[in-house]
């Protein structure tokens, strides 16, 4: 079956990515009660900041003295940068490495359509996906209930491991998507890979000044802003409106592009 054979190919740099991931959150949140007793040095050293550098990454609204604060500014990124990264890595191939590996004549002499090759490819992103996330949310909680004895609400610690994972679908979608166009596995991770780290460093850009306020609304990343989930507990509904418009947009594209694409074999 196509779906198992992917998932099981993914499983290796799946757990690969959760074990540094995770490896690296539980780090950080065990540093907090060191950061806890160095409160004066911390503030005259967030003091020593420019402004704007405060502002693009949120530390003008989160106190270090919190450990949701210290999440926030220290380890959140993980979550939220190098999972994007891990998502279109996962996503960005798996259609097109068959015409790469030149197996796309013999995948399609399956008795298989190209829409169940494209479902089952699909399910098996969506389902690695979702372990990741499951997995990282519970060494995320792991690390809080080590870090101190604040009690986060759940609804917060909700919203702070949901709104990744819509991140990460939301890249994967189009990561996917740009999969059933391409021909070459080269070019579309280069391509995949690209379109993050652009999204991240306007999301950068509007957090510097008012002037760059337009720019949010074409990253990803303004979408789980940590400001607003944490603070407000919430995500905005526009904000999830657009992401979900992009998945549902990305995943029927693929599969309707896929349908009339000509294979090279």
């Amino acid at each position: 079956m196509l779906f198992k054979r992917e998932f099981a190919k993914a499983q290796k740099a799946l757990w690969i990515w959760i074990a540094v991931l995770g490896g690296l959150i539980i780090m950080m949140l065990s540093m907090y009660p060191s950061f806890a007793e160095q409160q004066e040095t911390l503030d005259q050293l967030l003091n020593a900041y420019p402004e704007a550098m405060l502002q693009a990454f949120n530390m003008d609204q989160f106190s270090l003295h919190t450990v949701l604060g210290f999440y926030a500014i220290e380890g959140y990124l993980f979550t939220t940068l190098f999972g994007s990264i891990y998502a279109v890595l996962l996503a960005s191939s798996i259609l097109v490495k068959e015409e790469s590996e030149k197996t796309a004549e013999f995948l399609l002499s399956k008795p298989l359509t190209r829409t169940e090759v494209v479902g089952q490819k699909l399910c098996a992103v969506l389902l690695s996906l979702i372990v990741f996330n499951i997995a990282l949310s519970l060494i995320t909680y792991i690390g809080f209930t080590i870090a101190g004895d604040e009690p986060i609400e759940s609804t917060t610690f909700f919203l702070i491991t949901i709104a990744p994972f819509l991140l990460h679908l939301t890249f994967a979608a189009i990561a996917f998507f740009i999969s059933s166009v391409m021909k070459k596995s080269r070019n579309i991770i280069s391509i995949s890979l690209g379109i993050v780290l652009i999204s991240y460093f306007l999301d950068i850009i509007s957090g510097i000044s008012d002037k760059f306020d337009a720019i949010k609304y074409f990253t990803p990343f303004e979408y789980v802003d940590s400001a607003s989930i944490m603070i407000d507990n919430t995500i905005k509904p526009l904000y999830l409106i657009i992401m979900l418009l992009i998945i549902t947009v990305s995943f029927i594209g693929a599969f309707t592009v896929y349908r009339k694409k000509d294979i090279a074999s």
